[in-house]
């Protein structure tokens, strides 16, 4: 930035180029890459350049502190991509100028209102140079950037104007004597339109700002106001784009057509609500630029439809336990409504063992039908059978019909209730048994978590009950159960995220444990449960070395995710669970499992790597476990 350009009071047209920011990105030709790494061919996309001109960039940053002078060198391009040649002499200059406004939108973003940025080609400063120039190719054009930092503003007086006047500037981080970052400025000026849309005025809109540098006293005096126009409701709500799922569903389950007050949040939700249905490749909702003569804002729903039919397959690795490969295929909107059917299958324990016979093998079908009878209630009903020989601890064949609705109370909260019946053959440490129970099903779950994938805030928890009866010995019996997992990160970034998890159950009811079905057991033990053991490993066992399955369970388990890098991290962990006979646990036989993993981000969740040691390892058992698979342990 030049002298002049540097000394000028008004700041509001400048403030905008500290929206210049985003880079820009080319697609990549002649390279694979799969999870952002490079599998074979170049990172740098060949482009053919027309008159080619090499050049050797230098930027200097006088004062600056070390953050700020990484931000500066990030922000120039003249000297990140001096490897690769520019289109002509020309092609220099223009990149020069755009690396003058993105380095003072730096300097504005730090408060830096008095710096100064010179840029000089082949020893000519950029604003001196003639409309064509020409330079000597006969070695690399000599490129410099010099920049002054400046000083450190501070905000001066905050004035809100129209319908922002009356608002404490606190509320918006604009504090006479703090930060004075041209992002703030510009944040706090949309978070006064937000906050007026809020209280549903959708014709909400910014004033002009006034920003001015004193650079006597250096500080920065903001003027901001808004207009927020009147109160409306949603008002007439068309669809667009719709072909084979049905317009009337998509109105009716976006939940925007009940004339509710205007709300943003509510236009957010209705959006992630639609795309949750899987139908739609994208969604988009208009406002109208004005309301209609009822004094409603009318919206338009304009969608894309995806393919409905997907087909995938899923893989997992224990060392403990062998792999497991899952297959699905599935249809999206069998009637127009986005009613889904699913056919999967799964084999796991592959490797533990060369007997096919003892690998678990599940096979399922599950029917969705979402906005049945209401747009908060969903049907789901499923069959799946199932054969389970985990570790020879038993062995079960399995087949269950459920069918049940669940129902959003909020955007945090569901309730899901319904029926089972299910038929088992069981040989274990009691014999073989049979078993035909009917259930009736409980739960309630709330979801706070900022990302379900990967989350960094908030927490998960559930609590259900399943009330049950057993037709063949006609006993009654109940399990319940309950988990909380929670989410701490640090940083203004994440790099550091706590998370921790408590979980507990009980069966109640009958008198023998042998006539509860030993699907219905509880045993611990494994990549999702604790750590460093075999699957289901953890349970109480009788005088002949034979697992029982327990009555009552607690598991804990705490992990420090720390990324180390944008996509890699690390996770330290332990888990801890017990597993007894007795209705309540009594913490006699308490197993724990401590270890290290690694997780690579990728855009459908973290691939996880886990090692862990059994602290307190079984005669016989595994003295180590390793775990492979995707998303985050819990």
């Amino acid at each position: 930035m030049s002298d002049w350009s540097s000394r000028r009071q008004s700041l509001a047209c400048l403030l905008a180029g500290s929206l210049a920011l985003s880079p820009v990105f080319a697609s990549e030709a002649h390279a694979f890459k799969i999870f952002g790494i490079t599998l074979f061919g170049g990172d740098e996309e060949t482009v053919e350049v027309i008159d080619p001109v090499r050049y050797e960039a230098t930027l200097e940053t006088g004062d600056a502190d070390s953050d700020l002078a990484d931000r500066l060198k990030s922000a120039a391009a003249l000297v990140n991509d001096d490897k690769q040649p520019v289109s002509g002499d020309l092609g220099i200059t223009v990149k020069a100028r755009e690396d003058r406004d993105r380095l003072v939108a730096v300097l504005y973003e730090e408060a830096r209102y008095g710096g100064i940025v010179k840029i000089s080609i082949a020893g000519t400063d950029i604003d001196q140079l003639p409309p064509n120039p020409t330079f000597d190719h006969s070695k690399p054009v000599p490129v410099t950037v010099n920049v002054t930092p400046g000083p450190e503003f501070k905000l001066g007086t905050v004035r809100f104007e129209g319908d922002a006047a009356g608002r404490n500037p606190a509320d918006y981080d604009l504090e006479p004597g703090g930060a004075a970052g041209s992002l703030i400025i510009l944040k706090a000026g949309e978070k006064i339109v937000l906050d007026l849309k809020e209280e549903g005025r959708p014709l909400a809109h910014p004033l002009q700002r006034q920003i001015t540098a004193d650079h006597a006293s250096k500080t920065v005096n903001v003027v901001l106001g808004a207009v927020g126009g009147p109160v409306a409701p949603f008002g007439t709500v068309t669809v667009k784009g719709a072909r084979a799922v049905n317009p009337d569903f998509i109105q009716r389950y976006s939940r925007l057509d009940r004339r509710e007050r205007y709300s943003p949040e509510q236009l957010k939700k209705a959006s992630e609500r639609l795309r949750q249905l899987g139908v739609f490749s994208s969604i988009t909702i208009h406002e109208a630029d004005s309301l209609a003569p009822d004094g409603s804002l009318p919206l338009a729903i304009e969608v894309s439809e995806g393919k409905f039919r997907y087909f995938g397959f899923g893989l997992e690795y224990a060392s403990t336990d062998g792999a497991g490969v899952q297959g699905y295929w599935g249809h999206r909107n069998l009637f127009g409504q986005a009613e889904s059917l699913r056919f999967e299958g799964a084999v796991s324990g592959i490797g533990a063992t060369t007997d096919v016979t003892t690998f678990d093998y599940t096979a399922g079908i599950t029917f969705t039908k979402p906005g049945i009878y209401v747009p908060e209630a969903t049907f789901i009903s499923k069959l799946e059978a199932k054969s389970e020989n985990p570790d020879d601890i038993y062995e079960a064949q399995s087949i269950t019909y459920s069918a049940g609705i669940a129902y959003e109370l909020n955007p945090t909260d569901k309730i899901t209730g319904g029926g089972e019946i299910s038929y088992i053959r069981a040989d274990d440490a009691f014999g073989r048994n049979d078993y035909l129970t009917f259930s009736l099903p409980v739960s309630f779950e709330r979801d706070t978590r900022d990302n379900k994938l990967d989350p960094t805030e908030g927490y998960y928890g559930t609590v259900s009950a399943k009330p049950s009866y057993e037709a063949l010995k006609g006993n009654i019996f109940s399990s319940f159960e309950g988990s909380i997992s929670g989410y701490y990160g640090i940083g203004a970034e994440d790099k550091v995220v706590l998370a921790a998890r408590l979980a507990a159950g009980s069966v109640v009811g009958t008198g023998d444990l042998q006539d509860i079905p030993v699907t219905r057991r509880f045993y611990q033990g494994g990549g999702g449960s604790v750590r460093g053991y075999s699957y289901r490993e953890i349970s109480p066992y009788n005088s002949d070395g034979d697992a029982l399955g327990g009555r009552s369970y607690i598991l804990a388990s705490f992990e420090t995710r720390v990324k180390v890098s944008e996509n890699i991290g690390i996770v330290p962990f332990l888990d801890v669970g017990t597993v007894t006979t007795e209705i309540v646990p009594d913490f006699s036989d308490i197993r724990a499992g401590a270890g290290l993993g690694l997780r690579y981000a990728t855009p459908f969740g973290p691939i996880r790597f886990d090692f862990a040691v059994p602290l307190k390892r079984y005669d016989g058992g595994n003295s180590f476990g390793i775990y492979a698979g995707i998303g985050q342990a819990f």
